[in-house]
Parts: structure tokens; C-alpha cells; sequence
């Protein structure tokens, strides 16, 4: 039986020797990678990580020691996207995606974003030089957590706290986010593209249907939501096709006034032109 059971193992192992190269052989990892992604306000930040677990160990000043630089989990380094600008632990820092170092210590925690993205996994070596902002982290004792996890808390629309917790200890780093002025932006742009729509379908309907009627509406829309001199113009042409050459005129002028203070008053020729033909219509 002895014989047998050796005989099945080897043709086993033989098996799978000359197994294709395309099989794999999935097993558990030792530090499986996690991903967790975190919505403040209109900015998304998300870390990817390996997570190793404690497996029994003395896992600080031992597993990863003091006062030397730390990938901030197993495997390649940390690493944390922004999709805005944020501030992290108070300092200024630019969208994008960065390595987080930390350097553990007794004294307290230091947290480094660095903008090597193949620090651990590469032959690049970590550099100060390298570092986006250095903070501090504060620290904290947890239940006991097997594997190393992060975790966003506390989240507000402006505000989260990126915490990274392994064994007994939490370490943790404030972000903020400037939610007011992103979401002002966003909808001064929703506003602006809007009135453009408005107003390429208004000469788009004018030009190729004749329906000034209906043109006009569009126009008249596009002016409501935000008036500036391209769809002023749009409104002139389109009240001048239809003979109401008057209204033509007023909105042209407006055209022209709002023209001279824009960076980009591609039609000013056209509208110069209207006025003078027009002025007598």
C-alpha cells in the first residue's frame, strides 16, 4: 500500500510538472491584496494594499521595525489616489496617486507620501527626496485586528480620516477635501454646458429645418441659463432670418459688448457686420 500511495503522489507531482504553462495553481496568498475607496464630497480617494496577517508574531519593533522606513503593508508599497486636491494631515496635496511610506516609532508615527510609485517592488529605492508631504500620524490601541486593514472614518462631506490598523494599533491621518468650491465649479460648468447645448441646437434647428419658431426657443433658453455673447449671437441671427430685424440688432449689440471682454470672440467680424447691415433694416 506503501508503494501505491508513493506511486499516485509522484504521478501527481509528474502531473502537474507537465501541466500547460497557462494553468495556475491557485492557492491562498500570504498577503492577499485589498482595495478600499472612500467618497468625500465629490472627491474619490482609495488606497491598494496587501494585507498581511500577525500569524502569531511580535509584529512592531520585530516584523516591522522602529525607526526604519515602511512599505505601509506587504508586498509593493501602499498606494493612495486622489482625485482632487486634498490636504492630508493639514498639508497640500496635488490629484494623483502616491506610495504611503511611514516610518514607525516609539516617539510617534510619521506618514510620507512619496511619488515613487514602485518603491519595494522595483529596484527604486525609497528617498526623502521623493516625498510629497512627510506628516504625523496619530496613534492609537484597537481590539486586536488579525490582518492589516485600512479604513476611512469618520467621513463628512469635506472631511475623512485614513486609518491604517494592524495587531493593536490604529494610526490615523486627517483628510480634507474642498467640497464647496469643487462642487461650485462643477456646476458652473454643468451651467455653461448647458447653454452652449442650447445654443448649437438652436443654429442647428435654424439652419436645417427653417424653424425659426422654434430655434428662437431654444435661444431664448440658452440666454436664461447663462447669457454671453455666442449664443447672443446665435438669438441675433436667428431674429434677423425671421425679418425681426430690431430685436436682431439689440441682441447683436449685446453680443458685441460681452464679445469685447471674452478671451475668444471668434465671430466678431460676423457680428460687426450685422450691425452695420442691419442698422437700416
Amino acid at each position: 500500500m506503501k508503494n501505491v500511495a508513493l506511486g499516485c503522489l509522484f504521478s501527481a507531482l509528474v502531473a502537474l510538472v507537465a501541466a500547460p504553462a497557462s494553468a495556475q495553481l491557485e492557492l491562498p496568498a500570504a498577503s492577499p491584496s485589498a482595495k478600499v475607496t472612500q467618497e468625500v464630497g465629490v472627491t474619490s480617494i482609495s488606497v491598494d494594499y496587501s494585507s498581511p496577517a500577525v500569524k502569531g508574531r511580535k509584529v512592531w519593533g520585530d516584523l516591522v521595525p522602529w525607526d526604519k522606513p515602511w512599505r505601509s503593508g506587504a508586498n509593493a508599497a501602499t498606494k493612495i489616489t486622489f482625485s482632487h486636491d486634498v490636504t492630508f494631515g493639514g498639508k497640500a496635496v496635488p490629484a494623483g496617486t502616491y506610495s504611503i511610506v511611514t516610518l514607525p516609532s516609539q516617539k510617534g508615527w510619521k506618514v510620507m507620501l512619496n511619488k515613487e510609485l514602485g518603491l519595494f517592488s522595483t529596484p527604486a529605492q525609497y528617498s526623502p527626496a521623493n516625498d510629497i508631504v512627510t506628516v504625523a500620524g496619530t496613534t492609537a490601541a484597537i481590539p486586536s485586528r488579525e490582518r492589516l486593514t485600512y479604513v476611512f472614518s469618520n467621513t463628512t462631506d469635506d472631511t475623512t480620516s485614513l486609518d491604517l490598523e494592524w495587531e493593536k494599533l490604529r494610526v490615523s491621518v486627517p483628510i480634507k477635501a474642498d467640497t464647496a468650491t469643487l462642487a461650485k465649479a462643477n456646476i458652473e460648468k454643468a451651467v455653461a454646458q448647458s447653454a452652449s447645448e442650447h445654443a448649437q441646437a438652436a443654429r442647428y434647428v435654424a439652419e436645417s429645418t427653417k424653424d425659426y419658431a422654434a430655434a428662437l426657443k431654444l435661444a431664448d433658453a440658452s440666454v436664461a441659463i447663462d447669457s454671453n455673447w455666442y449664443n447672443q449671437w446665435i438669438r441675433a441671427d436667428i431674429l434677423a432670418k425671421s425679418g425681426k430685424y430690431a430685436e436682431a440688432r439689440k441682441a447683436a449689440q449685446i453680443s458685441w459688448d460681452l464679445g469685447q471682454k471674452a478671451p475668444n470672440f471668434f465671430y466678431k467680424d460676423q457680428v460687426s457686420k450685422a450691425l452695420a447691415d442691419w442698422k437700416n433694416k
